[in-house]
């Protein structure tokens, strides 16, 4: 046991080694302004190269950077949150394989060669959500990887589509016969990666994966996945107008609907995994309304306040006897003050509380959007996502931190694990100065747009606003009742039933009623038992009658010769 734990710390070890590595060549490159681009060319067919492009730029080394740091740090809490699982050494393994596809994802900027971290997304997270080998996870696997395939085939519509341009480079490609077709292709494989509606139903779902593997996937792997496909394509996609107008009513609508879910959900991990389709949605707006680089600042400060919530909610799960309901949690504060106060701190990182890592990215993208002078429709629903952020995550601390004592008295909670407790603290540094960082590591400072008073005020007043109205609605325990309207927003608009039963059901149903009267019915009566049945009766009858037969001649034999002898003896 102690070599399979020591597996996770090596990994642990292994991936902040390469994190640091990757972290001072992406100030040497910013430092210097270089791009290194190396190209492995694999063969040539007439006009078209086939190669493997590896592009080294600031953006993709610092996003690399933050991935393997939040990699090592969930290794860390995985070497004691699962130290009694007898498999964690092929967990380790199978997480290494996941963050090694994310890592390919980023340094590969051709439409083809990025196939092999896309795809790898995609088998290596069906292996994780299946971990538990149950029948739930099962379901929700399949659900991910049934979605997720739809993006796969998108992305290889458009490469034959590029087979006109003989190259698909991400900086090399233009306009061409079918561009408009490729653009849609990406888009849409870049919607059902990051999960935006109508493709959102398998997001809540995955979170059947063991903890670690949830503050993964919604941090910085999986999900981020088709928000950064996006950024890197942007000078492509921009070329379609309609491009910016499709995502941002998407996106739009998905960041609403997850922020009104998660006020009514009442499962932990299931109301971080809508923040997160809810600060995805953000970040789409952002691409939407022409700001790639604010979506991919967003992108990285989002990934370490939300490792941190995983790995604080994963901590007070597994205090609770593997208790996911909120409803049966209160006064953790005061048994754990370390994951109370991380989880705290990432909560406020996620409303854009003032100098939290949040702040510096949503606040920007915010202001930008005050500024360009958009849809005034989208900037209401934006606006409105923006308080209903600040709502669940206000609701979800009182409810779970200050609420009346209501848990069993038989649990023991301790912050005494230092495996746990370290990558906690490590990621809640990055939560308070990561925005920061990352603002002063990018962003120029003549980038900051200039507003007046009211709308520069305006976020943070429509965090304050919010979270007055969860503690109205906590006060008054207005989410308690159970009517059609709150399961609607449970339910995501019933988006799940749309992806799951509704599609599903009524074929199944008919598979059903032609499997008992065909198959059982009327093919199996005409058909291979009816047959066998028939040849059995004929076979029958043959026998019968040959038995007959036989003793016919016999008697036909005698007849004459009896005949004979009596006319002799008369």
């Amino acid at each position: 046991m102690k070599f399979f734990k020591s597996s996770a710390i090596f990994a642990s070890s292994f991936l902040m080694m390469y994190s640091i590595i990757a972290f001072s060549l992406q100030l040497f490159l910013m430092n210097s302004t270089k791009t290194m681009l190396i190209e492995l060319t694999l063969f040539e067919m007439n006009s078209s190269i086939m190669s493997i492009p590896i592009i080294l730029d600031p953006n993709s080394l610092m996003f690399s950077s933050i991935v393997c740091f939040i990699s090592s740090s969930v290794m860390l809490f995985t070497s004691s949150y699962m130290s009694e699982d007898i498999f964690i050494s092929r967990f380790v393994w199978i997480v290494m394989l996941f963050v090694a596809s994310m890592n390919f994802l980023i340094f590969i900027p051709n439409l083809i060669a990025l196939l092999l971290g896309w795809d790898g997304l995609g088998l290596v997270s069906f292996c994780l959500v299946i971990y538990y080998q149950n029948q739930k996870s099962l379901g929700a696997g399949l659900m991910t990887a049934f979605m997720n395939r739809i993006g796969d085939v998108a992305i290889l519509l458009a490469i034959g589509w590029v087979m006109t341009q003989a190259q698909w480079d991400a900086m090399f490609m233009t306009t061409f016969p079918n561009y408009k077709w490729v653009i849609m292709m990406i888009l849409l494989a870049g919607m059902t990666k990051s999960a935006q509606i109508p493709f959102c139903s398998w997001l809540p779902a995955a979170m059947a994966a063991p903890t670690p593997v949830s503050a993964l996937v919604h941090s910085s792997t999986l999900v981020t996945a088709g928000v950064f496909l996006l950024i890197r394509f942007y000078p492509f996609l921009s070329k379609l107008s309609l491009f910016s107008t499709t995502l941002s009513i998407i996106s739009a609508s998905t960041m609403l609907m997850a922020g009104i879910a998660a006020n009514f959900e009442t499962d932990l991990k299931k109301i971080i995994a809508l923040s997160t389709l809810s600060q995805l949605g953000v970040m789409m707006f952002s691409i939407a309304i022409g700001f790639p680089s604010l979506a991919l600042l967003h992108l990285m400060a989002h990934a370490l306040f939300k490792a941190l919530l995983f790995l604080c909610a994963g901590k007070i799960i597994h205090s609770h006897a593997n208790n996911q309901d909120i409803r049966k949690m209160s006064h953790i504060w005061t048994q754990l003050p370390i994951s109370s106060t991380c989880f705290n701190i990432a909560n406020l990182a996620l409303c854009g509380f003032p100098f939290m890592a949040g702040f510096y990215s949503k606040d920007l993208i915010i202001e930008t959007m005050l500024l360009n002078q958009n849809n005034y429709i989208m900037i209401l629903m934006m606006m409105l996502a923006t308080m209903l952020t600040a709502s669940y995550s206000i609701r979800l601390s009182f409810t779970i931190f200050w609420s009346e004592m209501k848990q069993n008295t038989n649990l023991s909670l301790s912050d005494s694990d230092m495996e746990i407790s370290a990558p906690i603290m490590l990621l809640a540094s990055g939560a308070m100065f990561g925005g920061a960082a990352l603002t002063w590591i990018f962003m120029p400072p003549l980038i900051t747009p200039i507003l007046n008073n009211q709308d520069k005020m305006m976020t943070l007043l429509l965090v304050f606003t919010g979270a007055w109205i969860a503690f109205i609605m906590f006060k008054t325990n207005s989410l308690k009742k159970t009517n059609m309207k709150n399961l609607f927003f449970t339910n995501m608009w019933f988006m799940s039933n749309l992806s799951n039963n509704m599609a599903s059901k009524g074929m199944l149903n008919l598979s059903t009623s032609m499997f008992k009267f065909l198959d059982l019915g009327w093919i199996e009566t005409m058909g291979g038992e009816g047959m066998f049945n028939q040849i059995i009766n004929m076979t029958k009858m043959n026998e019968k009658t040959q038995m007959n037969k036989f003793n016919l001649l016999i008697s036909m034999m005698l007849l004459p010769l009896i005949i004979f002898t009596m006319i002799l003896v008369l």
